[in-house]
């Protein structure tokens, strides 16, 4: 028990490292690729974000750039109907992933990520810290500096969650014509 504490303590230090370091670098570049953390115990309709009437599709993904991971802090197998999904064994010390899935989730550039979560979990918030996506758009949590776009909704709520996504989009110019 001791060392779960130590564990803890050392991947919040790892958070508050990645978050002070990181860097708003804001372009006029269209969003072409999607990334999206969802946590599974919160809420498990994979078609939000995917299908014809998914937000990928209202913002004009491709498949082949779109990627969900989910998370839950369970460990059971069943959960394998997700692309990828992950629970707090796969972290290690110091915010270190043991998941190879994961990691490739984390290195891709994504355009824009979207954090669909409000449970205060330190992997769910290390996973969108370590995201190299270029614009973090989340729901509204404790901790501010972990998204750029913050849209204040209830979890329930999508409709509304992907107006008003699209809504500021639009308004920065990110979403493409076509």
């Amino acid at each position: 028990m001791i060392l779960k504490g130590f564990k803890e303590n050392s991947n919040k230090k790892h958070l508050n490292k990645l978050l002070s370091e990181r860097q708003v670098n804001v372009t006029d570049k269209k969003i072409e690729s999607l990334g999206v953390i969802l946590n599974i115990d919160e809420i498990d309709d994979f078609e939000l974000f995917s299908g014809l009437s998914g937000l990928a599709s209202s913002l004009k993904i491709h498949d082949n750039k779109f990627t969900i991971v989910s998370f839950s802090e369970n460990d059971k197998d069943t959960l394998t109907t997700w692309d990828v999904c992950f629970n707090p064994k796969d972290f290690g010390w110091k915010g270190v992933i043991k998941n190879v899935e994961l990691q490739t989730f984390l290195d891709t550039k994504y355009d824009a990520l979207i954090s669909y979560y409000t449970k205060d979990a330190l992997e769910l918030k290390i996973m969108t810290a370590k995201s190299k996506a270029q614009l973090k758009i989340g729901i509204a949590q404790n901790d501010e500096r972990i998204n750029d776009l913050i849209i204040k909704t209830k979890l329930k709520e999508f409709k509304i969650f992907k107006e008003e996504t699209i809504k500021y989009l639009t308004i920065l110019n990110k979403i493409k014509n076509e």
